[in-house]
């Protein structure tokens, strides 16, 4: 009878996802929508959700999730870009042109190449999303290369740092999450991000003047959520659909919900007497011009099959 009771207890797995944000961002209500759907489906199986980087810091979470210590993350994918170079590409300046474009990115032969990519480390994609993103400036306003001479800049990977430092900006690593105390504190003169992590880490109480993706978004990002390859392979045939039906449903919200974040994160920072101010063509194509001479010629030279994969990128319409 003891052994019996042992199986069943063994089919009742616990996953543990863990992210960085807060439980009120768009990504925590991502990972929230996929185990609320698979508590539903009566699988036994549990996704324990580990926010604001309670579990794993925010930079430090695919090496775990790689080597199977943890099941699942919410990961803008540029950040594993010193395992992978090639996923440096998720955040490349001018890249992606808005939200559609983003989705139809997820469904090409260029993210194909990525999730093999992702195979080799045993890490698979379950629900794919791009976050647009802008600049904030604490004393003026970013919209032109020449705005961030001198100024000490936080990007979010490698590709935008580049290009900063192309334009002449100082740069300074850190994740999203340390950018209002680096600003509060003075490390930090100006910052880009996604619309999301603007609102969510209340970046509006230390600036003077916000530039949000509009018409032209220089910054976009993949943040999918991830899952180790191995541990999926080992759920039952129900627990796999489950997970994979929630999946879906949060794809499609992450969509709708990634296009309002960008809306509402100009209302926000308006509303809190924040300066706006739009990046014009002349502008956006100013800042591309630099990233082909910085980001696009390194990121070629750096990986191996960084044309192939670059020029896949850039062919989708």
């Amino acid at each position: 009878m003891a052994l019996f009771a042992g199986v069943a207890a063994a089919d009742a797995a616990e996953l543990r996802l863990s992210h960085q944000w807060s439980d009120k961002d768009v990504r925590h209500q991502v990972a929230q929508i996929v185990a609320d759907e698979v508590a539903a489906a009566g699988v036994d199986l549990d996704i324990k959700i580990f926010p604001s980087q309670s579990l794993f810091k925010a930079r430090e979470q695919y090496k775990p999730l790689s080597r199977g210590q943890l099941d699942m993350t919410v990961l803008p994918l540029s950040y594993a870009g010193g395992q992978q170079p090639a996923y440096n590409l998720t955040l490349m300046p001018g890249l992606v042109k808005n939200h559609d474009h983003a989705a139809r990115l997820v469904e090409s032969p260029f993210m194909d190449a990525l999730e093999e990519k992702m195979a080799e480390d045993d890490v698979m994609v379950l629900v794919h999303g791009y976050l647009a993103g802008g600049f904030a400036g604490k004393e003026k306003c970013i919209t032109a290369p020449e705005d961030v001479q001198g100024l000490q800049t936080r990007a979010a990977g490698k590709a935008f740092e580049q290009m900063l430092a192309g334009a002449g900006a100082s740069i300074a690593s850190m994740a999203s999450s340390e950018i209002y105390n680096a600003m509060q504190t003075g490390v930090l003169d100006a910052a880009n991000t996604s619309s999301s992590s603007f609102v969510s880490y209340r970046i509006y109480e230390q600036v003077a003047c916000y530039t949000p993706p509009g018409e032209y978004a220089l910054w976009f990002m993949y943040q999918p959520l991830l899952m180790n390859k191995s541990t999926f392979e080992g759920l039952s045939k129900e627990q796999q659909d489950a997970l994979l039906r929630g999946a879906e449903k949060a794809q499609a919200y992450y969509l709708e919900e990634a296009k309002k974040e960008d809306s509402e994160s100009r209302r926000i920072f308006a509303e809190q007497g924040v300066e706006i101010d739009d990046m014009t063509a002349e502008e956006f194509e100013a800042w591309r011009k630099i990233a082909a001479e910085t980001s696009y010629k390194a990121f070629v030279d750096e990986v191996a099959d960084g044309q192939k994969l670059l020029d896949m990128a850039l062919a989708v319409e």
